[in-house]
């Protein structure tokens, strides 16, 4: 969990494809972004991961892999899993009882988006936060590359 020279700071954990694992990593990540100094946004991020991972767990296919990163200026989280599908923001009812995800990630993120990498295999939810202060207007951005949160390759 040590920084980069350029302060760069990730991590990265592949995850049992079942919804127990969401509380564990859930924890995992309120810890990590504690131990980077991040508080301002923890409880947001903490709130998001926990969505993208149902619907990681829901709706795609596993391996699950998630990935952490934060500089002085931005945190990011991303949730892969080898699932085809894209997720969708839905126009939901006051009653409905599932499908809010991507409505709380919006919420809660200052950008977020998909992105599916060169060879199709799956896809990346991501989320991310600005640490600097200052009120942002929230986008999303669907890509067919690796948009601006992407955990480095791993080592082997």
């Amino acid at each position: 969990m040590g920084a980069a020279p350029d302060g760069l700071r990730t991590v990265c954990w592949d995850l049992p494809d079942n919804l127990p694992m969401i509380g564990k990593a859930r924890r995992l990540v309120k810890d990590v972004i504690t131990h980077w100094g991040a508080g301002e946004v923890v409880d947001d991020v903490v709130l998001v991961v926990g969505e993208l991972l149902a619907n990681a767990v829901t709706h795609g296919e596993p391996p699950i892999r998630l990935s952490l990163w934060s500089t002085r200026q931005d945190l990011c989280v991303r949730v892969t899993d080898h699932g085809r599908e894209l997720p969708r923001h839905l126009n939901l009812a006051v009653e409905a009882l599932h499908g809010r995800g991507l409505a709380i990630v919006a919420a809660l993120a200052h950008d977020h988006g998909v992105t599916r990498p060169p060879d199709g295999s799956g896809k990346t939810v991501w989320a991310r936060w600005r640490l600097s202060s200052g009120d942002h207007a929230a986008t999303f951005v669907v890509s067919d590359m690796y948009g601006p949160c992407q955990c480095p390759p791993r080592r082997s």
